[in-house]
């Protein structure tokens, strides 16, 4: 029996007290314990409890990498476990600066609540020798010399531990945030670690390729340096809580099928209770919708990043190509000549979609872009393409002057001096509303070859709405994401092109391989 004295309510709290101190020191040395024993935290039901890891956090700190990437289903408790980890550290290791990266201000308002209370539920003995020195709206400072900053970036900061909440969520939703994030905040904790969590949100920007690259790491079983990724992943099925008793028949029409492509993918079987929860939950939570059903409580990795359609311009009309089977092999016929369709960019991307109207169908047999390529570059590729051309149609700025050395040429201009002719600049649409609903309308006869065209079609699919933070919801002003020029330039067809008529169509003459001449 330890002779040391007993720790009291006053020292430690009631669910310590009667410890005694030899121990109680001995306990602080074990990062386990700590973290089952010290952390108050507020449950789903509002109660103030201690934080005891469930099976899947105490999986994610055995598994803890220095690069670290979470793939999760909602209310597994990743974001919880991963700030007391960031808040112990500093307790306990001194001149230790953590950060978390929150989506906005709001969010990050949340997450310093959650460390206060954590902090000021600690053992008044521990917050005796570990006192606050500052406690700002957004900061935690130690007298030890380690900090805890809450922000929404943090390139300014040298960290040691760095959570990024919801990054595929400020991926999709706030991408100039996302670039600020990975090149001033990632370099910024490079010599520590980092956690990188989100539920996910289509397959657009940094969160989706950096989970692709980890979920290819984990497949391939390579063995991980310092700065690879480890993925960390829990499916729905994978949580004891998300299961019901209830009279739901989870054998009929798509749900049948569902879960019989998931058993046969997971290699177990799904109970009744748990079908019953997940049917449930995606009627009460998401009004039917399989799509963010997957998304927020996902079966597989490769599920959670099915294409998201909220917010997406031609979702539907690229949904019904793919039905029908307009996405495919596409040939060229050397019978008929090529229209291109351009986006023009100085800085950014240029891109041209070729089109062939075939039969009455318009036939998008290849596409192509680059960023900062003068004129020539793309004339050049189009040489080597061996197409007999017909019409080129350029945006409205087109015609305007102050792109050439001497501020008086045109890109129309410049494009002719190399050789192209047929060129149709489009008319300035009043309303970009307008052409959307006119390339919506013109979708039907559109087909695509599956191969060529794939990063066009891409684009289309990540041609977005921009979300309004302020009102919470998607505006009708299109996102600025990268993905806008393949867009525009499409929609100069639906704008412009007049389709030949039918006694026209077997009049062309096959002109020279690769001229640009008409």
């Amino acid at each position: 029996m330890s002779v040391a004295p007993i720790l009291g309510i006053e020292q430690v709290g009631p669910h310590l007290a009667g410890i005694a101190a030899d121990a109680f020191a001995r306990n602080l040395a074990d990062a386990k314990w700590r973290l089952s024993n010290l952390y108050t935290i507020v449950d789903k039901s509002g109660a103030e409890i201690v934080f005891e890891p469930n099976e899947h956090q105490e999986r994610f700190f055995g598994r803890l990498h220095w690069r670290n990437i979470v793939l999760k289903a909602r209310q597994v408790g990743y974001s919880t476990a991963t700030e007391l980890l960031g808040l112990d550290s500093c307790l306990f290791s001194p001149n230790f600066a953590a950060g978390v990266i929150a989506q906005d201000r709001h969010a990050a308002t949340t997450i310093f609540r959650r460390l206060k209370l954590a902090y000021d539920r600690l053992p008044p003995l521990l917050r005796e020798r570990i006192p606050l020195v500052r406690d700002s709206s957004s900061e935690l400072a130690f007298a030890n010399g380690s900090s805890f900053v809450v922000t929404t970036s943090a390139r300014a900061a040298t960290l040691q531990f760095l959570h990024i909440s919801e990054f595929g969520r400020i991926c999709a939703h706030y991408p100039d945030q996302a670039h600020e994030i990975v090149t001033g905040s990632l370099p910024a904790a490079q010599s520590g670690i980092i956690v990188i969590e989100s539920t996910a949100q289509g397959r657009d920007g940094a969160f989706y390729e950096m989970t692709q690259t980890a979920l290819a790491s984990q497949q391939s079983n390579k063995k991980l340096s310092r700065i690879d990724y480890r993925l960390h992943f829990t499916p729905w099925w994978g949580c004891a809580d998300y299961q019901i008793a209830r009279d739901i028949d989870p054998a009929a029409g798509k749900a049948a099928d569902y879960f019989a492509r998931l058993e046969a993918a997971i290699g177990q079987q799904i109970s009744p209770a748990q079908r019953a929860w997940y049917l449930a939950t995606r009627d009460a939570e998401f009004s039917g919708d399989w799509q963010l059903m997957k998304q927020e409580y996902p079966s597989t990795p490769e599920e959670a990043f099915e294409q998201s359609t909220e917010g997406a311009y031609y979702a539907e009309q690229l949904a019904a190509a793919r039905r029908q089977g307009r996405i495919t092999d596409i040939p060229y016929d050397p019978r008929v000549p090529v229209n291109t369709f351009w986006d023009l960019g100085r800085d950014d991307d240029t891109v041209i979609w070729f089109h062939q109207h075939v039969d009455g169908w318009d036939n998008w047999i290849d596409f192509f872009e680059a960023a900062g390529e003068p004129f020539s570059f793309y004339v050049s590729h189009m040489q080597s393409l061996g197409y007999v051309w017909g019409k080129h149609y350029l945006p409205h700025d087109g015609e305007h002057r102050a792109w050439g050395a001497t501020a008086l040429q045109t890109p129309q201009d410049m494009l002719e001096a190399l050789g192209l002719r047929n060129i149709m600049p489009v008319p300035r649409t009043p309303d970009i509303s307008i052409g959307i609903r006119q390339l919506r309308d013109a979708f039907p006869r559109y087909r695509f070859d599956q191969t060529k065209c794939q990063a066009g079609i891409d684009h289309l699919d990540h041609y977005r709405k921009m979300w309004n933070e302020r009102l919470g919801a998607w505006s009708e002003t299109p996102t600025k994401n990268g993905h806008q020029h393949a867009a525009d330039a499409i929609r100069q067809h639906a704008q412009a092109f007049v389709a030949p008529r039918h006694d026209d169509e077997g009049r062309y003459k096959r002109r020279r391989v690769g001229a640009l001449a008409a």
